[in-house]
């Protein structure tokens, strides 16, 4: 990603002939890489336009009925063969390209979260709905407006040059990346299970995410782990209750669960190979008691564990149940330590990252293809990855040149996008897809 240390003249002009790039990629663009572009740009319009009504109809996830009936209706419009009802709501189109090649995977996620919109703008949310019991304002304040209009757009400039398409394109518009209402599946995991990547099945796949942290026209990204699995955490303590003027009578979940905590934290700091990859073990909440003279009979805690490698994850939850169980033995309590698996590691192939690193730079610009640092936050795209090579990578919405301060994070009610940024994504993605497929022609 950084650029290579420099030598002599002639060193670097030997190393230019010996690994010259295939002169299709080298050389002044040909007319279908012109033709992207020309029909990116031609599209940006209707992207906008796209993104401003989604944005101001938001649904949350598993419930993104008029987001899919829209993205539907313009793939069938495109020609595409088109299934509805995946993993609930989710809608999968297929472009079969007019030469043979490989099968592509793009995928975009549809999902809004459950926050009141702060942002002053004439298509603002003003969607209300219930979650969880209570009314709540809907927002996309993590951008999923933008990937899928982006999609969108990129359906549209894919399907436009089908003839001269060397491969299969499969469009993923999934629901439910935010998470599935509770008692229910969703999201990538229920696309997989429901045959998104059967018939057929894609050899790679690309999807993209919105952030603030660079400018519109920058991308970004990390070859191998990129953003860290997401497991949740639940531990109850168990003691026995007694007056708090007499604890020897009974045995103290609050102590034995604050012993819990504090040791809990060890594990990332003084356990494990911190030059491996970071991992966080975070408690958010803890529940115990109703009066400050009673101790209670138990503690519940909850929190989420991330790490950026498997086997550090799984290490983690070893580590993380044997710390529990012993402290809460050593008081005489018990703790039921339940870890619920979430989403994996987003993890670059590298391999598969090498090779299109100069792809996005003809996008974007050696300057504007940058390194990501590692994320802990987490991506449901990393199901995907699983299956196939992917590459994830980050498309900047901050107006070039602005503080960082002047724009919020995502989830916030106050996210905004400088929309600019949206055609950088369709010619992004539109070019991954045609680029990958030329460098694999012997696929079928």
């Amino acid at each position: 990603m950084k650029p290579a240390p420099l030598f002599s003249a002639f060193t670097l002009l030997l190393a230019a002939y010996v690994f010259a790039a295939p002169p299709a990629r080298a050389q002044t663009p040909d007319p279908l890489t012109q033709a992207l572009d020309r029909k990116a740009r031609a599209v940006e319009p209707q992207v906008i336009a796209w993104r401003r009504d989604i944005h101001a109809h938001p649904e949350l996830s598993n419930r993104e009925y008029r987001t899919a009936a829209l993205v539907a209706e313009h793939l069938r419009s495109l020609g595409l063969e088109v299934r509805t009802g995946v993993a609930h709501t989710g809608v999968v189109g297929v472009l079969r390209g007019g030469k043979p090649g490989p099968v592509v995977a793009l995928r975009a996620d549809m999902d809004a979260l459950p926050v009141t919109e702060r942002v002053d703008v004439p298509f603002a949310s003003t969607v209300r709905t219930e979650y969880n019991g209570q009314e709540v304002g809907v927002m996309h304040a993590c951008g999923h407006d933008t990937h899928t209009a982006i999609l969108m757009g990129v359906a549209q400039v894919l399907a436009d040059v089908k003839d001269d398409l060397p491969g299969t394109v499969v469009f993923l518009f999934q629901p439910a990346e935010e998470g599935a209402p509770a008692g229910e599946e969703g999201g990538a995991a229920l696309m997989l299970k429901e045959g998104a990547f059967d018939d057929p099945r894609p050899e790679a796949a690309f999807g993209l995410h919105v952030a603030p942290a660079w400018e519109a026209g920058q991308i970004a990204y990390r070859p191998g782990g990129e953003m860290a699995s997401s497991d949740g955490l639940h531990i109850k303590v168990k003691g026995r209750q007694t007056h708090g003027a007499y604890p020897w009578g009974g045995i103290d979940p609050i102590v034995t669960a604050a012993q819990i905590v504090t040791a809990l934290q060890t594990i990332p700091s003084r356990q494990l190979d911190v030059t491996v990859a970071p991992a966080i073990v975070t408690v958010g909440s803890i529940h115990g008691g109703v009066r400050g003279n009673i101790i209670p009979d138990e503690v519940e805690m909850t929190g989420t564990i991330r790490a950026f490698d498997t086997e550090m994850q799984k290490d983690l939850h070893r580590r993380i149940r044997r710390t529990a169980e012993k402290i809460a033995e050593s008081a005489g309590a018990t703790a039921e330590v339940n870890i619920r698996i979430g989403y994996p590691v987003t993890y670059n192939d590298p391999d598969l990252a090498r090779e299109m690193d100069a792809t996005l730079r003809r996008v974007a610009g050696d300057a504007n293809v940058l390194e990501a640092p590692r994320q802990m936050g987490a991506e449901d795209f990393s199901y995907y990855a699983r299956e196939v090579p992917g590459l994830f990578f980050f498309l900047g919405i901050r107006a070039p040149g602005a503080p960082l301060e002047e724009y919020a994070p995502n989830h916030s009610p106050l996210f905004k996008v400088d929309e600019r940024a949206l055609v950088t994504g369709v010619r992004a993605l539109s070019h991954l897809a045609v680029d990958y497929m030329r460098m694999h022609p012997s696929a079928e």
